[in-house]
């Protein structure tokens, strides 16, 4: 399986410079209050204009007051440069200057449309799958591409055909991978495809499952009487091989226990009605020999 190859990342996630915004909600509270009493007491024209600058100013530095609920994360930026990423929940206060960009950082889940590819032996199949995510780096998930969301939707369906094409429905080779007789394998190949698509994006994948996989409707029927046709020829065997281990069991006791001598004529006759009771699919007839062991 070819590996997967994306450009790496320019920019990572940092910790944002700021405070706790409740001490600072505090200050700014009480130096617009002394702003307001400066206005207030009309002194004169100077201690006026100063008093509405240093309420103006405080005012001004409560933009920089940013709630961060959980599960949410707040990204910075100044004049278009990256600064930083608030994780932390609660009231924090940052450079009142910069803009803050809310995103998720709870865990999402993903299902994926149902494809139609072709598997690794050329059949028609149908497969969905379900893909659990979670943003891991904020800034490679707003500044890498374009909307992370799609991005990964995109990327998961992309993983999850080239995983269908790559391995047969069923496995008709010992050893041999298949859809549907080793779901714990591919599925752990799959989410590992889909973590390196999306690594770029700043996503880790938690886990990936796939919730459809059938033939197409137009080979569906033609597959299911394969798959009697398989299963018929396992039981068959299955029963030979018993029926073998039986006859075998009876001429040994037979001899053991000397309750009948019989020449191989007679053993070869023997095997082939035991074979015949324990191997047909119908209850046999009991005969009864009221004449020799010959007649």
């Amino acid at each position: 399986m070819s590996q997967v190859s994306m450009p790496r990342p320019q920019i990572h996630e940092r910790q944002a410079a700021g405070m706790p915004g409740l001490p600072a909600l505090g200050l700014a509270i009480l130096v617009m209050a002394g702003g307001v009493l400066l206005i207030a007491a009309q002194v004169n024209v100077v201690t006026t204009v100063i008093g509405g600058v240093i309420a103006g100013v405080a005012l001004f530095c409560t933009r920089g007051l940013t709630m961060v609920a959980p599960g949410q994360a707040q990204v910075l930026q100044l004049f278009g440069r990256y600064q930083g990423t608030i994780r932390a929940d609660g009231l924090r206060w940052v450079n009142p200057f910069t803009v803050r960009r809310p995103i998720s950082t709870r865990i999402r889940n993903l299902e994926t449309e149902q494809a139609k590819v072709n598997d690794a032996d050329g059949n028609p199949i149908e497969v969905a799958a379900v893909v659990v995510w979670q943003v891991e780096d904020t800034a490679k998930a707003l500044f890498e591409v374009d909307s992370f969301g799609a991005f990964v939707a995109i990327q998961a369906e992309t993983a999850v055909r080239h995983i269908a094409g790559s391995y047969p429905y069923d496995a008709h080779e010992e050893n041999k991978l298949s859809l549907r007789d080793n779901a714990e394998e591919i599925t752990a190949k799959m989410s590992a495809e889909i973590a390196a698509r999306v690594e770029s994006a700043g996503v880790k994948i938690i886990e990936s499952r796939i919730t459809r996989l059938a033939y197409a409707p137009e080979i569906a029927q033609v597959m299911l009487q394969r798959q009697q046709a398989g299963a018929v020829v396992a039981a068959r065997t299955k029963i030979v091989e018993g029926a073998v281990g039986m006859v075998e069991l009876a001429l040994q006791r037979l001899s053991e226990q000397e309750v009948v001598e019989l020449d191989e004529e007679r053993k070869a006759a023997m095997v082939s009605n035991l074979l015949v009771v324990l191997c047909g699919d119908r209850s046999t007839q009991p005969v009864v020999n009221a004449g020799s062991l010959y007649q």
